[in-house]
């Protein structure tokens, strides 16, 4: 490695010598006006000097960055570590294993198919709310779990021995962001480097678009797809343009009767408005000593919901208070401090401010409570106003109902046991869900205090809405039971269903059969309130028509009212036991109270004898049967993994790039198609394709699964991808679901069965599509799926950061409309012919588009390539950044 600017050093802490790259080796460079997160680029470009990834021009570029330029200038980061969950990771260690295989076949050593830096992977998106209510639900659902998912586990299991550097965290033991923040994250790095004693920033990349939650702990960091993180697991850097970066000033305190989940929604709606996608997020201001860690942890975790690559925090007096609480040791956190305060990442009130591409400045103070929804996470709804929110909403999904559905009532008699009646707005659904909330102690215990207050004055939850917790880790099951407050939960039907996503990725489970019967009768449009972090539609579950994001505290208050009819600030909850009214007002928990109750329920003895044995997992766990040897023996009777095809017929030499002609469009879409309408997700509709093959294997619909449990199955997969139930294709008007058109026959079929004809015609595909595409999680099957179906290109009006990269990824070209054009605008229909033509070998940065209709003239316009690096560039002229890494792994290993 080079050290052109002298950066190596000595770092003299109590705990001995350790070498660093110093930034203020650069003073007089003037590093300090540089944000936070700059700060830690540069350190990493400054230690991965080597004059081919990263060169003295590329360190000088970021020395000089000028804030209010373009981005254009590229450079190479090497994250110090990976981070997945299971849906994303399974893939990912499939990919790997593919990859083992496809090295041997290419004449390499297989064994360079392995982690270079640490990979954790923490199962948590498997567990689903079968059971609730009950005292067994979770031990019910833990086991199902296991039932379901026993050769995807095995499978992990597999992986954790075969490769090294790979550790995973077993099911029923938390979700993966709580789990990093709470154990994982070093903050710094203490390593051994070839007998030298080395400190160096935690950064990392993860297959989880919330990966961003770690950014609270000042912890570089952000969500990518699969395939990147695979690339980084075996030594690629990630290649960026050095970032705008915006300063959100905080100033203030939140006010009494406010939550860290109001927060988080008032930032998500500001920041979705400024338009912070392919930004760097950074906070600061007096306003940080007010703010708790995990109330910092909440709102870096709601980063992808207002588009940026990271909202990150400053190391301070907090983050240190926090990793003393969460059981790190002292010599670690003395190490934390003392390297922070060298490097100038350490931040204290009333310090210079750095210079920001932007600067939004909010005021805690004005913050109130609130809601976000009926469908998207940056449509914040004030409580004070929910309920004409929510009638706004109906009025017109009611319109469109009685259309569709003349006789549809909106209200039914559900019968068995006492009957009761279900109308139009009734909460289905209330569930303290996800990472975003349910790992911050405040609105957890505020939860529990409600729930206590209700239940002193005899409210209960309404008997059609399905309760259930999932805590972000066993510690919040401890504290809560140290509290007392398990039983208050418990008496109003929230009991602990499982540690994982659950509800808010779709895990929610089935609804009662006689709930299901009144909700198809009366064609109900009914709500979920949820505390997670996506309420797109069609994503919590498909009977439920509107999703409300809410703290965990208003969550346990819609149990209560059972209805979005309802004003929770002026109208009564319900009847108390004495017959008077309970207004929300009465059973709210004071600042104090919630402070008192954390004070004395936490510890950091709770932290360190949770994860004492993290890696270990129960007996469920620890009785799968494992495979052995280190290149994977694939089950051909498996439905759950499956020998990728990415690497069929490769070669050494990649075929060259050229133009795509005589294509057809698969799907004309609008705007904020996410990649939860792209990526097969939840349930499998039992008419679907997906559901067709796993039949025709002789898997009965009891036995489907999700989608995202299946995630290592291609042939599920590819049968799901666009086949969300809320996919509206303008190629098949009036139709909701993965329905298209097969242009030449005019006939109306699933967007699988069309892809699969247009294959066996030989005919290329493209998909047309408004602006956002590919807003949401980091889903790497949003891009596999696409390349599988047959499409080769994606024309979009503007992409998500994570999607345009994962499309490059996986070969399909990404182009982007010029500002003012859309499909509208030009006049396509979707029924033309295609031609992309000026690819020049993949290199070109504008292509033009002919698009010719069955009559009339050609449509001919010029849209903008969006391989915005050459780093991509190369990954796109190799068909996939995983068959540019294989050739590069083969040559080197045959070299060798």
């Amino acid at each position: 490695m080079k050290d052109s600017f002298k950066a190596r050093t000595t770092l003299a802490c109590g705990s001995g010598n350790l070498e660093i790259f110093s930034l203020t080796a650069l003073q007089d460079r003037n590093v300090g006006r540089l944000p936070f997160s700059l700060k830690i680029l540069l350190e990493n470009l400054l230690r991965f000097e080597d004059g081919v990834n990263v060169t003295r021009a590329d360190i000088e570029a970021l020395l000089s960055w000028d804030p209010k330029a373009a981005p254009a200038y590229e450079i190479s980061f090497s994250p110090s570590r990976v981070i997945m969950q299971d849906f994303t990771g399974v893939p990912a260690v499939v990919d790997l294993a593919a990859m083992r295989e496809a090295m041997t076949r290419l004449g390499g050593n297989p064994d360079e198919i392995n982690p270079l830096s640490p990979a954790e992977l923490v199962i948590d998106h498997s567990v689903q709310v079968d059971v609730y209510g009950t005292p067994d639900s979770l031990a019910k659902n833990n086991a199902i779990e296991f039932e379901r998912n026993a050769e995807r586990y095995s499978f992990l299991r597999w992986g954790q021995g075969a490769f090294s550097n790979f550790k995973v965290v077993p099911p029923n033991t938390g979700i993966v962001h709580q789990v990093n923040i709470e154990h994982l994250a070093r903050v710094v790095f203490d390593v051994d480097k070839n007998g030298t004693r080395r400190a160096y920033p935690d950064t990392l990349v993860g297959t989880d678009s919330h990966t961003t939650m770690v950014n609270g702990l000042g912890v570089l960091g952000w969500g990518v797809g699969g395939i990147e993180a695979e690339a980084v697991m075996l030594g690629q850097p990630i290649t960026m343009l050095i970032p705008h970066v915006i300063g959100v000033k905080l100033t203030g305190s939140l006010p009494a009767g406010t939550t860290a989940t109001d927060l988080v929604l008032t930032v998500t709606e500001m920041l979705r408005k400024k338009g912070v996608v392919d930004k760097f997020v950074e906070f600061f201001g007096d306003g940080l000593a007010s703010l708790p860690l995990a109330d910092r942890a909440t709102i870096a975790n709601m980063s992808p919901e207002f588009g940026s690559t990271c909202a990150i925090f400053p190391i301070d007096n907090e983050t240190l208070r926090y990793l003393e609480l969460t059981g790190r040791g002292a010599e670690h956190i003395a190490l934390v401090k003392a390297y922070a305060q060298h490097q100038g990442l350490w931040r204290e009130n009333g310090q210079p401010q750095a210079d920001y591409t932007d600067v939004v400045e909010l005021n805690l103070d004005s913050v109130e409570s609130s809601l976000a929804g009926p469908k998207r996470p940056q449509d914040r709804v004030p409580l004070r106003t929910a309920k004409p929110i929510y009638q706004a909403a109906h009025a017109k999904m009611a319109q469109e109902r009685s259309a569709k559905n003349p006789a549809a009532t909106g209200q039914a008699t559900v019968k068995g046991g006492q009957p009761f009646e279900v109308k139009d707005g009734a909460v289905l659904i209330a569930a303290i869900t996800s990472c975003t909330n349910t790992s911050n102690p405040a609105v957890l215990v505020a939860a529990g205090l409600l729930a206590r207050n209700a239940r002193r004055l005899g409210l209960t939850s309404k008997p059609w809405v399905k309760t259930s917790i999932a805590p972000g880790s066993r510690v919040v099951t401890d504290y809560l039971e140290k509290a007392g407050l398990t039983g208050d939960l418990e008496a109003l039907g929230f009991y602990t269903v499982g540690y994982g996503c659950t509800t808010c990725i779709g895990n929610s489970g089935p609804l009662k059969p006689e709930i299901s019967e009144a909700v198809r009768t009366a064609d109900l449009i009914a709500c979920s309130v949820l505390s997670g972090n996506r309420n797109f539609e069609g994503r919590v579950h498909p009977e439920v028509k509107m999703n409300f994001l809410a703290s965990p505290p208003l969550v346990v208050a819609y149990a209560l009212a059972g209805t979005l009819e309802l004003d929770l600030t002026r109208e009564p909850l319900g009847t108390g036991k004495d017959g008077k009214p309970v207004y929300l007002k009465d059973i709210w928990p004071t600042q104090a109270e919630i402070q008192e109750v954390i004070a004395k329920s936490l510890d950091a003895a709770m932290f360190k004898r949770g994860y004492s044995s993290v890696f270990a997992g129960d007996e469920h766990w620890n009785s799968i049967k494992v495979p052995a040897g280190k290149i994977y023996a694939w089950d051909e009777a498996s439905t759950y993994v499956k020998n990728p095809p990415y690497f069929v017929g490769m070669t050494m030499k990649p075929d060259p790039v050229a133009d795509i002609r005589n294509a057809r469009a698969l799907a004309l879409l609008g705007d904020s198609v996410t990649t939860d309408h792209i990526s097969p997700a939840g349930n499998i509709a039992k008419t679907s394709p997906a559901a067709q093959y796993l039949m025709s294997l002789g898997v009965q619909p009891k036995d489907f699964n999700s989608y995202g449990s299946r995630r290592g199955n291609h042939e599920v997969m590819m049968r799901g991808t666009f086949a969300n139930i809320r996919l509206r294709n303008e190629l098949a008007p009036g139709t909701e679901g993965g329905i298209t058109v097969h242009v030449p026959s005019g006939e109306q079929m699933s967007i699988y069965d069309a892809a699969m004809r247009y294959r066996q015609e030989g005919t290329p595909l493209v998909i047309l599509a408004g602006k956002e595409y590919g807003t949401g999680s980091s889903r790497d099957w949003a891009a596999k799926g696409t390349m599988l179906l047959g499409v080769k290109a994606v024309i979009a009006e503007s992409f998500e950061r994570i999607h345009r990269s994962n499309l490059i990824g996986m070969g399909v070209l990404p182009l982007q409309f010029k500002d003012g054009q859309s499909a509208q605008s030009l006049g396509l229909t979707g029924k033309e012919t295609f031609e992309i033509i000026g690819l020049n070998a993949g290199a070109a940065k504008k292509v033009t588009v002919v698009a010719t209709p069955a009559s009339g003239a050609a449509i001919k316009f010029e849209v903008l390539v969006r391989i915005d690096t050459p780093k991509e560039r190369e990954y796109f002229q190799h068909g996939g950044i995983l068959h540019y890494v294989l050739r590069q792994l083969a040559s080197s290993t045959k070299a060798a």
